[in-house]
């Protein structure tokens, strides 16, 4: 028996619950299969922590979520809460977590399956067998810089990175870089912004450690038109916190679907927060129609990186591609031949090839 690994399970808000349930169906197979000890504990956040708690995130989820090993996150936010100031937003609960934990690196990877390359937008051949990385710093930028101010005539957010904040973040981006084929995209706007003209300047610099790596640099606008144009040209791209959620956004969909992409936001010393990119998906919350599979994926990259199990992340990835082989699909992406299952069907059927 190995030793206890603690998960503590926020489940969220819309489509946070029904993914997280299959989530938890995943990890007590794997606990079952590869008789690991594991604790899992439930909590709240977001709309549902503010509707119980009146606070998006309570002192007390974030102690446990200090204490814990790794936390799966499911979705927060819904139009039930739009209204609220921005400062009691439920997106303030998630921000707060990646803040107080400093999950400052986060993975964001764009797999397509064969199996559903059918599903996207784009061409098969552009395409099918990518496997691309986006590196998103997530704890400094525009979205917690300081001074922001909004009046009733004008409002201003502030846009500030440190060189240690660029440094921490390129040199993740390096290394994975180096796990990889050896190729990194730096992307920002230095051509408008004193910003991103510091932020290719550190990179640069971090890149004089890593003379393996071909490091190349782009401007935002053109990286996304070049992701939809061309995107295995790209293996791994860093960006700034505003830069990457845009980008991971455009990456998530080259697959066929958002409900397809894991995601893992990770401190110092690995320990992480692993979440779906999808977010809450208020319009189907409820329906059992949700794709799992994000969130069973991100289970895989806890086991891989904050666990550093990597058979078992492999053996979950294969039970996935199990399923999709088979012709087993959620709606989201359904093609002629699939036989459509609920979220928790999916859920289950991934868990069965687990054990």
């Amino acid at each position: 028996m190995t030793k206890k690994m603690n998960i503590l399970l926020l489940p969220g808000d819309g489509v946070g619950p029904e993914v997280c349930n299959e989530a938890d169906k995943i990890i007590k197979a794997v606990a079952n299969r590869f008789n690991l000890n594991i604790l899992i504990e439930k909590d709240l956040i977001g709309g549902v922590s503010i509707d119980k708690n009146k606070t998006p995130i309570t002192d007390e989820v974030i102690s446990k979520a200090k204490s814990s090993d790794a936390i799966i996150l499911g979705g927060v936010g819904g139009p039930k809460w739009d209204n609220l100031p921005s400062t009691d937003k439920p997106e303030k609960g998630l921000l707060k977590l990646r803040s107080d934990l400093k999950f400052f690196a986060n993975l964001r990877p764009s797999i397509c399956f064969s199996e559903t390359s059918g599903a996207s937008s784009l061409k098969k051949e552009i395409i099918e067998g990518l496997d691309l990385l986006i590196v998103r710093e997530l704890t400094g930028g525009i979205y917690f810089g300081e001074p922001r101010e909004k009046s009733t005539v004008s409002a201003f957010n502030t846009m500030i990175y440190s060189k240690d904040e660029i440094r921490r973040i390129s040199e993740v981006a390096f290394e994975s870089a180096m796990k990889r084929n050896k190729k990194l995209c730096s992307v920002d706007k230095a051509n408008v912004l004193e910003v991103s003209e510091l932020w290719r300047e550190v990179v640069d610099e971090t890149s004089l450690k890593y003379p393996e790596v071909k490091l190349e640099h782009m401007l935002v606008d053109n990286a996304a038109m070049q992701l939809v144009k061309d995107p295995k040209q790209f293996d791994v791209i860093v960006s700034s916190n505003l830069f990457g959620d845009i980008l991971s956004d455009i990456g998530s969909m080259l697959t066929g679907s958002i409900g397809m992409l894991p995601s893992a936001s990770l401190d110092q010393n690995s320990k992480g927060l692993y979440e779906p990119v999808h977010g809450t998906a208020p319009d189907i919350a409820g329906k059992g129609v949700v794709n799992p599979i994000a969130t069973i994926l991100s289970v895989a990259m806890m086991f891989k990186y904050t666990f550093e199990l990597k058979q078992v992340s492999a053996e979950i990835e294969f039970a996935v591609k199990q399923a999709l082989s088979n012709g087993y699909a959620t709606q989201d992406i359904a093609q002629s031949n699939s036989k459509i299952l609920s979220t928790e069907e999916m859920g289950s059927l991934i868990s069965d090839y687990v054990q």
